[in-house]
């Protein structure tokens, strides 16, 4: 089994890799597969010793601080490469790349748990409320921004300090998951189908209450607009950076409970025989998943179909299991955004993202459901 997963891992994760190469060259200014990688190895340091600097004497006394220690870094490689390819790819293509492919690992990742926790392959990341939850706390920043950070007090100077957007989103995500769980639980335990109902009344709720600050956006309605269709323009490395340590640390958190959720898909009951707590696993998969969901769309807005249609696809080539589907649906997905978002901004105008997945999205599943029977997981 772990030889199967390590397989197609790797193979994914090559495929991703070349994704993010072709996709960096792609665009007004067409940069070769070549240029892009030895951009990217200049841009590689390495540690090359450590150096011990002198304090700092005050006055001709003594010296006021120790000798402070201090890493050294070199730039193994420097590969000759014209400054306007390095500015395109180092600044403007590669982090919205990278960006849309740590976005699509974390929304595959979530949309194959949920899937199987409710042994539907419609469910999706959002399925609980995550991604409406998030779009509340979006549309408000952008409407109202005074009222959200007079709402989230001690959170104001974060909210304040440029990431206001994308604070607002992920709180509201985590509100909207963590609220329907609770309104689902009761007496310790949190039946499946009480949980996807409360789910879709949430988002029901959620969705009037977009729609009423819609109404209420003025001038604001472009913004809002686009934010709620999905979309990476603008990426920075900061947030690069964000979304590159806590989606591979919940992804792999997510991947240390796939024998449980694998044990799960035979019902509580048979978990409980086999020795699963089968509330703690679910209360852990929810909390993951809704964490993983929210750090997604708050930097990418709501973008559809990637955790519906890649695990759905990939699970039709791997099988069920989830020490497999987990980790080769998250890689897939990866290199599905990529690709959508690629084409999203190939073209005259570009598109947000959100349209070329549903674009694409629906289509294919259509034509899975056409040509294969539905199953249950």
């Amino acid at each position: 089994m772990y030889r199967r997963a390590a397989a197609y891992s790797a193979g994914l994760l090559a495929l991703l890799a070349g994704v993010v190469t072709v996709s960096a060259g792609v665009g007004p200014v067409a940069v070769p597969a070549r240029t892009v990688l030895a951009v990217v190895a200049n841009a590689v340091v390495v540690p090359a010793g450590v150096e011990w600097g002198t304090g700092v004497a005050g006055g001709g006394g003594p010296l006021t601080a120790g000798p402070p220690l201090r890493v050294r870094f070199a730039h193994p490689f420097a590969f000759s490469v014209s400054e306007t390819h390095a500015a395109i790819v180092m600044r403007v293509r590669l982090p919205r790349i990278l960006l849309a492919a740590f976005v699509g690992v974390g929304l595959a990742a979530a949309g194959t748990v949920m899937q199987g926790f409710f042994r539907n392959p419609m469910a999706d990341p959002g399925v609980i409320g995550v991604s409406s939850g998030a779009a509340v706390g979006a549309v408000s920043w952008i409407v109202a921004p005074s009222a959200v950070l007079a709402f989230l007090g001690p959170l104001r100077p974060l909210l304040a300090g440029g990431a206001g957007l994308q604070l607002a989103a992920f709180c509201g995500a985590l509100v909207a998951g963590f609220g329907v769980y609770l309104i689902a639980s009761r007496d310790g335990r949190t039946p499946v189908a009480t949980l996807l109902l409360a789910g879709v009344a949430v988002q029901t709720f959620l969705g009037a209450v977009v729609s009423y600050l819609l109404l209420h956006s003025g001038e604001s309605i472009r913004r809002v607009t686009y934010w709620l269709m999905g979309h990476l323009s603008g990426a920075s490395w900061g947030e690069v950076a964000v979304v590159a340590v806590l989606v591979p640390a919940l992804t792999l958190a997510l991947f240390a409970y796939a024998r449980d959720l694998n044990v799960l898909l035979l019902g509580e009951t048979d978990a409980r025989a086999l020795g699963v707590e089968a509330e703690r696993s679910k209360r852990a998969l929810l909390a993951i998943s809704s964490v993983l969901t929210g750090t997604a769309v708050a930097v990418s807005g709501v973008i559809g179909f990637v955790g519906l249609i890649v695990p759905h696809a990939v699970r039709l080539v791997v099988g069920p299991d989830h020490r497999i589907l987990l980790p080769t649906s998250a890689l897939a997905g990866g290199s599905f955004l990529v690709v959508a978002d690629t084409v999203a901004r190939s073209g005259v105008a570009e598109l947000p993202v959100g349209i070329v997945t549903a674009a694409a999205g629906a289509p294919f599943f259509l034509y899975l459901l056409r040509t294969r029977e539905v199953y249950d997981l």
